[in-house]
């Protein structure tokens, strides 16, 4: 089984952090697995997308260009990779920050207020774990099983203070309808 999944925002909404939680999950589970990250020059504020591939077969290339699953924090990102997913895919969509519907009907789309729910429950700036807590739930590549783990295999011990909220993200995202 292999799972090709690209996350995409702005510089600043954890874009990166998500994606290399999500590769330290899969290699984790022992799952052959490559990150790809990209940034624009501004970085925060600027484009930001990550390509993550987690297969029970080695990795081919690390470029993800049609995605299984696409998780978008703003509207640019819905815009320029909504064509992009394979059909049957997910699109998983910030709708605290992206007020249009996805367009099509041959995916199955998931809408997420968790730049909204990230606020209401003390974890600003966390919206990215919120919704990668709802595609764990959502696709069945891997189990939330494990995350405390994985995650604390990418919240540097610098930032240890960290490692709780970020765990409650996970378990929102999880626990939304």
């Amino acid at each position: 089984m292999t799972t090709r999944i690209l996350i995409a925002g702005f510089g600043g909404q954890g874009i990166l952090f998500a994606g290399k939680f999500l590769a330290n999950k899969g290699l984790l589970e022992g799952r052959q697995l490559s990150w790809l990250p990209s940034y624009g020059p501004e970085m925060r504020g600027g484009t930001a997308n990550c390509s993550v591939v987690l297969s029970d077969d080695p990795v081919g290339s690390p470029i993800v260009d049609r995605p299984d699953v696409l998780i978008v924090m703003n509207l640019p990102s819905l815009d320029k990779y909504e064509t992009a997913v394979v059909p049957g895919g997910a699109v998983f969509v910030d709708s605290a920050l992206i007020e249009r519907p996805v367009g099509r009907a041959d995916v199955t789309a998931y809408y997420i207020p968790a730049t909204r729910l990230a606020q209401q429950n003390g974890v600003p700036g966390l919206a990215n774990m919120i919704m990668i807590g709802k595609v764990l739930r959502e696709c069945g590549f891997t189990s939330f099983e494990g995350v405390e783990e994985a995650l604390h295999s990418v919240v540097s011990a610098k930032h240890a203070d960290l490692f709780d909220v970020n765990l409650k993200a996970l378990r929102l995202g999880y626990e939304f309808e």
